[in-house]
Formats: C-alpha cells, sequence, structure tokens
C-alpha cells in the first residue's frame, strides 16, 4: 500500500472515523485512499474555514478527534480562525495538510510556503512526515496527540510523495489506551478546603469559577454540593466549549461578556477558585479600564489545572468540606413556565423563552448570536435537559460549522444554531455540508442587519458617535441580506419572521422537519 492508505487506515485503527474535507491536487492521493476505504465517513466542506470548525464541533461533543483535509498553506490559513477557536476549545482534531513533493518545493510553484510556521500558533503539535515510511507513525502519534485530555490540535504536512510513495511498514495498529490525567495533590485540595472555611472571607465572597471539562459530566454537580456545603457562589467562564443545561441540572451562570457588567459581578469576590478555568481578563483592553475582571483584594486559588483530572480534585473538595449528593444549588426542577409576548418583535429574552419551551430533550444549541445572545440562556433552566455550545476564541464564524460537526457527531439528537448575520456570512457554505449530509440542523438568523458588537466596542473605547464612514462599516444595509434566498440557494429551505409568534410556530416547524432549515429572525 502507498502511504495515503497507511496513513488513512492508521487512522481508522485508532478510532477516527470522520474526514472532515476540502482536498486539492497534492491530496489526490489521499482521496484515492479514502475511496477504497469506505469506513471513513468523508464530510466535504466548501471552504476550510467550514471544515475546521466542524471538527471542532464534533469533538465537541463526542471527545474524539477527527481528521480534517486541508490543501497546502492557503487552505490552512483558510481555516486558521476556526482552528484558533478550536484551540481555545481544548478540541483535539488531526489535520492533514498537503504539501508539495519534496523536490518541487526547492522551485517555489505558485502554492509554496511555510507551512510549519502557518500551523504552529494554532496547533499544539506540528511535523512534517519525512517518507512514506514514516507516514503511518507519524499519523498514530498525531492521534495520541489530539486523544489526550484536554484534547489538542495535532497538525501533519503530508508531502505529496509521501502519499503516493510505497508504505513498507503498513498501518500501524492502536498498541495503547490514553493516558490517564493525573489528580490534584491532597495537599492542593486540603489548602482550597482550609481557604472555603475561613472565617477571614465571608460565603458570598467566595466563589469556584468553572471552564472546560468541569463543565461536563459530574462537574457541575460536585461543585453544587460544594456551594451549597460552604454557601459559596458558583460561575462558568463566559464562554464554554460545551456547557450543560436545562431542568434537572446545574445552570451555573456565567461571567457576564460586557467589562462592566463582568466588573460587577465579581466585585464583591475575594476568593476565587479555579476549576480548569483560567483568571478571568477583559476581552480588551480599554483606555482607563482594569485588564483583570477580579477585584485587586481577589485571592485566586488553582484547584485544576488543564492537565489534571477535575472530577477527582471536585469530588475531594467536596469530601473535604462535607458536601452531600441530595444538597445542591442552582438546579431547576423544570415547573417554571416561561411566558413570551408572542406579538412583539423578536428580542432575546423572549426567543430564550421559546427556546425553553420548545427545545426537546438532549437538543444541542449552538450559539454565535453574539450581541442577541447575551439574553438567551436566561430560560435555559426551564427547559428540557440540553447541551449548549459556544464560540471560545472569539473568531467569528464558527457556528455554523461547529453545528455541521456537531450533528455529524450526534445523529438523533436536534441541533439548533443561533447565529448573528454578520457571524453568518463567515462561513455560509456550512448550509451547503448540511443539506449534502442530510442534517438535523435548525438554523436561527438573528438579523439586525448591522454589527451590533462593533457599535457598543466603539463607544467602550471612548470614541465619538460614528459618522458617515464608521456607520457604513458597522452596518449590514444596502443591499440587506436575504437569508431566505440565500439558503435556498444552497439546498436548505428558509422562512423569515418578524414577531415571536411567527418565531415560535417556525422553530416548532423548522424542529419537527427532521432535515436542515433555517429562520431569518427580524430584530
Amino acid at each position: 500500500m502507498n502511504g495515503s492508505e497507511a496513513m488513512v487506515r492508521t487512522l481508522l485503527n485508532h478510532g477516527v472515523s470522520v474526514c472532515f474535507a476540502n482536498p486539492g491536487t497534492s491530496e489526490m492521493h489521499f482521496v484515492s485512499a479514502l475511496d477504497r476505504l469506505p469506513q471513513m465517513r468523508c464530510v466535504l466542506g466548501l471552504f476550510e474555514g467550514v471544515v475546521t470548525g466542524a471538527a471542532d464541533g464534533y469533538y465537541r461533543m463526542t471527545r474524539r478527534p477527527a481528521a480534517t483535509l486541508l490543501h497546502l498553506g492557503s487552505g490552512l490559513g483558510n481555516g486558521i480562525a476556526n482552528l484558533h477557536n478550536a484551540k481555545r476549545a481544548r478540541s483535539g482534531i488531526v489535520n492533514i495538510i498537503g504539501e508539495h513533493a519534496q523536490d518541487h518545493i526547492a522551485n517555489d510553484a505558485p502554492l509554496t510556503s511555510d507551512i510549519q510556521a502557518l500551523a504552529r500558533p494554532v496547533s499544539h503539535w506540528v511535523r512534517t512526515c519525512a517518507s512514506a515510511v514514516t507516514a503511518p507513525a507519524d499519523t498514530a502519534e498525531a492521534v495520541r496527540v489530539a486523544s489526550g485530555s484536554p484534547g489538542r490540535v495535532a497538525s501533519l504536512i503530508l508531502p505529496a510523495n509521501a502519499s503516493w510513495e510505497d508504505s513498507p511498514a503498513g498501518a500501524v495498529e492502536r498498541t495503547h489506551g490514553t493516558r490517564p490525567s493525573p489528580c490534584t495533590a491532597s495537599s492542593v485540595v486540603d489548602d482550597v478546603a482550609k481557604a472555603l472555611r475561613a472565617a477571614q472571607v465571608r460565603p458570598d465572597q467566595m466563589a469556584l469559577l468553572l471552564g472546560g471539562r468541569a463543565m461536563l459530566g459530574e462537574g457541575p454537580r460536585l461543585a453544587a454540593q460544594i456551594a451549597a456545603r460552604v454557601g459559596c457562589k458558583l460561575y462558568a467562564e463566559t464562554k464554554n466549549a460545551r456547557s450543560l443545561r436545562g431542568a434537572g441540572r446545574v445552570n451555573i451562570p456565567q461571567i457576564p461578556y460586557p467589562l462592566n457588567g463582568a466588573l460587577e459581578a465579581l466585585d464583591d469576590i475575594r476568593l476565587l477558585v479555579l476549576v480548569d478555568a483560567v483568571a478571568p481578563v477583559a476581552f480588551f483592553g480599554y483606555p482607563g479600564k482594569p485588564r483583570f475582571l477580579t477585584h485587586p483584594g481577589c485571592r485566586i486559588e488553582t484547584l485544576v489545572s488543564a492537565e489534571e483530572d477535575v472530577e477527582s480534585a471536585l469530588q475531594a473538595l467536596s469530601d473535604a468540606v462535607g458536601g452531600k449528593p441530595g444538597e445542591l444549588v442552582y438546579v431547576s426542577d423544570g415547573t417554571q413556565r416561561l411566558a413570551w409576548d408572542a406579538q412583539a418583535r423578536p428580542n432575546s429574552q423572549d426567543m430564550g423563552r421559546v427556546l425553553a419551551a420548545l427545545l426537546p430533550e438532549n437538543a444541542i444549541v449552538v450559539d454565535e448570536a453574539i450581541t442577541t445572545g447575551r439574553q438567551l440562556q436566561s430560560g435555559a433552566a426551564a427547559g428540557r435537559p440540553h447541551d449548549w455550545l459556544e464560540i471560545t476564541g472569539g473568531a467569528i464564524g464558527y457556528g455554523l460549522p461547529c453545528a455541521t460537526g456537531a450533528a455529524v457527531a450526534s445523529p438523533g439528537r436536534k441541533v439548533v444554531a443561533i447565529i448573528g448575520d454578520g457571524s453568518a456570512m463567515y462561513t455560509l457554505q456550512s448550509l451547503w455540508t448540511m443539506a449534502r449530509e442530510g442534517l438535523d440542523v435548525t438554523v436561527v438568523i438573528c438579523a439586525n442587519r448591522k454589527y451590533q458588537i462593533l457599535q457598543g466596542e466603539l463607544a467602550a473605547m471612548g470614541g465619538p458617535p460614528p459618522a458617515a464612514n464608521a456607520t457604513r462599516m458597522l452596518s449590514l444595509e444596502q443591499p440587506h441580506l436575504d437569508w431566505v434566498k440565500l439558503a435556498e440557494g444552497q439546498g436548505v429551505s428558509g422562512k423569515r419572521v418578524d414577531n415571536m409568534d411567527a418565531f415560535a410556530k417556525a422553530l416548532a416547524a423548522g424542529l419537527a422537519s427532521g432535515g436542515p432549515n433555517l429562520i431569518e429572525v427580524l430584530l
């Protein structure tokens, strides 16, 4: 077999069974190998940002890496924004990036570039295959890196000759499992427990800040036991790769995105315990404003780092403070019914209430609604149990690809992607992939026809009110985007609504359709 086939067989042997792809000439032998091995599901994206964002969404739902297939440095460059988001989300991805044949690189053909230099900022591990002989072992190592806890982005560069030449060793079989995460030292747990029980700080001035893996599995419930016992608050990071929401679950409030709201939320906190989270900082530096969100007198302790096992540390801390499984805070029983104004123009709070009423159990919400999304989760605790995925790296254009990957990863589950109209234009091509794959995704486009968030950021930066040039750069009018036509042009049915009653009916119909559909919501 050639190097490509040995690599694909190695991916399959190591549990990687999905490849999101946008290949080019240098990857044609790899494409041919994929054709010979139908066990690998191949999903085409019409733009590399769709490919890398879908791999991110796939990992968030399965905790297993998918492969991507990208064409040279230019293809990688097109996918970098969503690799940045994936790295921030700690998602495991195996990038296979084509390269010129080794004896052609020195000729400086038009597509020649420094692929390693492009890959390093958005990867934890980068390697170029030396030959078809090393390619399968290199592939196995890339999967091992990507499959760790937390997940990592591994980028393997494949020269075309290593792809077509014979690979005498053949595919690499899986010989080992994933190495378990180390446990937090007992002395660290003891120190945090003592701090939480110390008399110097009132319970309402203490908080656990959860992020990453702490938002999954038993993490939120263990944190809720601790909070119930010691009286401290719980916060989640402002944006989370995946969190568990809905009735019967621990619905942890997030630190607000706007700077003033975040400072107000944390102003009274004098002890902040990080649980797979980082010390909160402002998203941007503003003139005359703090860079860190915590009070200068706040003591910050780390219970669990990114490399350590979250649940064992939280269980140990719960045991140390006397937490009990039956005593929890931040849990909704699902009996609350939230009404909305049926005739009102669509707005964030009422849309969140509609979601709470209509989302089926086990649904997946992908949120890139930006300014409109800030109140969407206000009704989440009243809804049926569901998962909520958010943009972690701030590079917009993540939502539609992430929903695509989440739907590929989770057949049988309803996916609702709530996206701002400006953000959705970055990776519009995702709609085509949803149609081709028949994915059960309801896309909600929040159409305010402007970059609303930037209007707020302009004011926060202390600039004058926008004049003609600034207004044109912040507006999506003249012409306005017609999302119904854009969707239909890519094989997805579309509907436009302008009041809450119409939105509720359209969402119910979309969820019942069983296939991709789009709702343009005029705000």
